[in-house]
């Protein structure tokens, strides 16, 4: 029995039930239909064609498609019902998982991906050790696939390569409306979870994630939406189809995934199986996906129109500063003492490159803010007159020693401490008292004078004592006369 007598037989068999096969909208409904006839056929075949089963699943295979792109040339309807250029019904939900940073589920047809965005800091970044050396990424999106998506029943492994390329091409798409690191310094990473699948789960996970990162406050410069794009040729004649479902990827001739904005294309992939396809097709192809894709960010839009005006609640907060890269060194500190104090009594985490940027993250803004404040007067020279609440932090004879922001400190004399004569310094300040000082002077090496009775009220009748003259530098005379050489000669 050769393979044609195998097809001949089956197709005698089956008979019109192909067609009405190729009416069923439902996947699975589909899908059991289908089993039923190949049991069928098999029982009916097994005398005849013994030891064929896989043949005779292979010809019935081989009718449906036929059947499927025939009533498509012929017809212009779809397995579903669908016109060739018509989406599946759409619905769009954001912000339904609660301690997400920000998330979206979006539904086309059976096919479903959960969006999560979740924002981290400098240290979260991923390291690629990629063909031309190291770098970093601090934009990633994980496409997960799962079995029970399309109700099988399988072991969870470690992500597929399909699953890794499908990553890879949503996050290309979306990876140009990203705002710059300068001015949004945060690691986002997206995550998609494929719940249903039924066709371009990959371009339901750009739109997923497109709408998880405005829910999540990132500041995109636009919704980007995707669309897979198919193709029924015979001859010269065919159709484009859009938003296409498993059984047509499958069956036709095309998958050709494009993504993009309002006004124009991030992205895009295909894959065919016939030779090639002519200008036309392509332009035709393109033209389709550009009104689909407007449709569906049209739908998005109506739910989301734009990133949300603040980030949520459980994002850290990133503040960044830039300083002379020599002070790095002071704010380290000796062994790290000075950043490791910083991060541990504000609870923030600091992140200094060898360029002088600095990246403070932590979860409470106010924190944050503080820290940074402290390194901004670090890093900066105090004015002469300028005011500070300074902490005593060395009492000693002549005076104490006070600590006006972290790694500045300057000397308060015990004569400026109060307009009175102070005759011992505890009578008016102790270690770790927090007095209200103002610079008065600045030696050539840096160290600060402060004064504390310059901003206390002068006593009523107070006297100001008289000024010592300068002291001289011992250039008068001192009545020795000139002890220059006399008489002209040398000293015999």
């Amino acid at each position: 029995m050769t393979t044609e007598d195998v097809a001949a037989k089956v197709k005698e068999l089956v008979g019109d039930r192909v067609n009405g096969l190729i009416t069923i909208a439902d996947k699975s409904e589909r899908k059991a239909q289908q089993k039923v006839i190949k049991t069928e056929i098999r029982e009916a075949m097994a005398e005849e064609f013994p030891d064929q089963e896989k043949q005779i699943g292979w010809a019935l295979e081989d009718l449906v498609k036929d059947a499927m792109r025939s009533k498509v040339m012929s017809d212009k309807i779809r397995i579903d019902g669908r016109k060739p250029d018509e989406i599946r019904p759409i619905s769009v939900e954001t912000g339904i998982l609660p301690r997400s940073h920000g998330s979206s589920l979006f539904t086309r047809g059976q096919t479903q991906a959960l969006g999560s965005c979740t924002l981290g800091t400098k240290i979260d970044e991923q390291k690629i050790d990629g063909l031309e050396g190291e770098y970093w990424k601090t934009f990633m999106l994980h496409y997960n696939f799962p079995p029970f998506c399309t109700g099988e029943v399988k072991r969870m492994m470690g992500a597929s390569r399909r699953e890794l390329g499908h990553g890879h091409l949503a996050e290309r798409a979306l990876k140009s409306t990203l705002p710059a690191w300068e001015d949004f310094p945060y690691t986002v990473r997206i995550v998609s979870e494929v719940l249903e699948s039924n066709g371009s789960s990959s371009m339901a996970s750009v739109c997923a994630g497109s709408l998880a990162l405005m829910d999540c406050g990132v500041p995109v410069k636009k919704a980007v939406a995707g669309i897979a794009m198919g193709l029924i040729k015979d001859g010269d004649d065919f159709v484009i189809l859009s938003d296409i479902l498993g059984d047509e990827d499958a069956l036709g001739d095309m998958d050709f995934k494009v993504t993009g904005t309002q006004e124009g294309i991030t992205a895009f992939q295909m894959d065919i199986k016939i030779a090639g396809i002519s200008k036309e097709i392509m332009g035709k192809a393109l033209q389709q996906a550009q009104a689909g894709r407007k449709h569906i960010l049209g739908i998005m839009d109506s739910v989301i129109s734009e990133p949300r005006a603040e980030l949520s609640k459980y994002a850290p907060t990133i503040l960044n500063l830039t300083i002379d890269p020599e002070y790095i060194g002071m704010i380290i500190g000796p062994g790290g003492k000075m950043i490791r104090s910083l991060q541990t009594d504000y609870g923030v985490n600091i992140e200094i490159d060898d360029e002088g940027i600095i990246s403070i993250s932590s979860t409470s803004r106010d924190a944050a803010e503080a820290v940074k404040d402290i390194i901004r007067n670090m890093t900066r020279e105090p004015e002469i007159g300028e005011e500070f609440d300074a902490k005593v932090v060395k009492v000693v004879d002549f005076g104490v020693f006070v600590e006006l922001y972290p790694g500045k400190e300057g000397l308060v004399h015990v004569s400026e401490l109060e307009w009175r004569r102070v005759e011992k310094v505890t009578d008016v300040v102790n270690m770790g008292d927090t007095v209200r000082v103002k610079l008065v002077s600045k030696t050539a090496e840096g160290k600060l004078d402060l004064s504390r009775k310059a901003l206390l009220p002068k006593p009523e009748g107070y006297v100001d004592p008289p000024k010592r003259s300068p002291r001289t530098g011992g250039g008068g005379n001192r009545g020795g006369g000139n002890r220059g050489r006399s008489g002209g000669g040398p000293r015999r």
